[in-house]
């Protein structure tokens, strides 16, 4: 287990203190997260490494997952979909077996006394706070900037009974009578998935994969979701070599609620047509040192997402000082300064122009990564997100000092 003080070479050791400090002020206090996964996706990844580290500060924090079968799932990705904007059709039924669920789990957690609910799934047991009180804050990963309107109806009824609601970009902002805070999430420096690695590592891992590394890779890294424009990746890439050589990997997993990864991986590898230099990789939750060696291997990084409540695989690689080309949706524009730390497509056709622009140009695509990673250490690292939590959990408790959106 790392101990917080490792990351002072990193963020310097004021940072250390100051956490340190704001912890004490929540001596007594109980933090308890809810989500609806333990493993796959960025809610559950920011949590596992976020925990340890709070109770280094002295903190009483615990990670609570809800329980919930195939039909609850089915549901809630079409709530994620929703919000995202997609049109979804969602029945009486289908809302009334969402809420019993969360009933159902409201009777069996025990609740703490900062109650920290993380996306659609859970948002039901805020019925739970008229009977037992508590400070309960909702937090939304998802780009819910253009959400279906039912959609958004449905949640905005649970949503306006906790005391904050905390969205990840500005252009998230809803008109809600809570108070409303800005946290983007952020990266682990020093996990598995973003610690230095050695190159013969890096080697091993795409010598494993049949990857030639001596030609350019051109690698996006996500979960199997339609959302991420896996199919659209590929076309961009079979734009881009038609002029110049190079390789595509689409590799990611799934999480355990979202049933429509597997029909995504399919059409993914239908698209690929065996083309020999197309890896598909399906990685389990496990492949964190994987994931850091194929990005710190490529030559670019996508994020070629339609949709994104932020999108961390683009602070992973910039982390990693790799030049990124990223969708200029949800949260990836806090994330690159097009042209500055990063690359902000639109298209397809756009997406293939960079691609064979950056492989050209190999000192403007170097500077990109060594200016992303400097943007990186200054915002999105797991430090700064711990201390605005921090900050959150303290204005429960002082509600004329919590941060507005302006």
């Amino acid at each position: 287990m790392l101990r917080i003080e490792e990351y002072a070479p990193i963020v310097g050791q004021a940072t250390i203190y100051e956490l340190f400090r704001l912890a004490r002020q929540l001596e007594g206090k109980t933090i308890q997260n809810i989500n609806s996964t333990a493993v796959g996706g960025g809610v559950a990844e920011i949590l596992s490494r976020m925990m340890p580290l709070l109770k280094q500060l002295g903190l009483n924090a615990r990670w609570d997952v809800i329980k919930g079968n195939e039909k609850f799932y089915a549901v809630t990705k079409k709530f994620h979909n929703g919000l995202h904007g997609v049109p979804v059709e969602v029945s009486r039924e289908e809302y009334d077996w969402f809420l019993e669920i969360n009933r159902q789990n409201a009777e069996e957690l025990d609740f703490a006394d900062i109650v920290f609910v993380h996306d659609p799934q859970p948002i039901g047991l805020i019925e739970k706070r008229a009977s037992i009180g508590r400070n309960w804050v909702w937090r939304c990963h998802i780009d819910s900037s253009q959400p279906n309107k039912t959609i958004w109806k449905f949640l905005e009824r649970y949503i306006t009974m906790y005391d904050a609601a905390v969205f990840s970009a500005p252009a998230f902002e809803a008109r809600l009578p809570i108070r409303q805070v800005l946290i983007s999430p952020s990266i682990d420096p020093l996990s598995d998935k973003n610690k230095e690695l050695p190159e013969d590592v890096i080697n091993a891992t795409f010598e494993r994969y049949g990857i030639d590394r001596s030609r350019p890779v051109i690698t996006q890294i996500s979960r199997f979701d339609f959302l991420k424009d896996p199919l659209g990746v590929i076309r961009a890439y079979k734009m881009a070599k038609r002029s110049m050589d190079m390789q595509l990997v689409l590799a990611g997993g799934g999480a355990t609620d979202d049933p429509e990864g597997p029909m995504i991986m399919e059409q993914v590898k239908e698209e690929a047509d065996k083309d020999k230099d197309i890896f598909v990789l399906f990685l389990p939750p496990s492949s964190d040192l994987e994931i850091n060696a194929l990005q710190r291997g490529s030559t670019i990084v996508l994020q070629k997402s339609l949709r994104e409540g932020f999108g961390l695989t683009v602070s992973e690689a910039l982390w990693k000082g790799k030049p990124v080309i990223a969708g200029a949706v949800g949260g990836i524009p806090l994330q690159i300064r097009h042209q500055y730390s990063g690359i902000l497509t639109h298209s397809i056709e756009g997406t293939a122009q960079w691609i064979k622009r950056l492989l050209s140009e190999p000192e403007f695509a170097a500077k990109l990564g060594a200016n992303g990673r400097e943007h990186i250490r200054n915002n999105f690292l797991i430090t700064r997100h711990i201390k605005d939590y921090l900050l959150l959990f303290l204005s429960l408790f002082y509600a004329d000092d919590i941060v507005h959106f302006s």
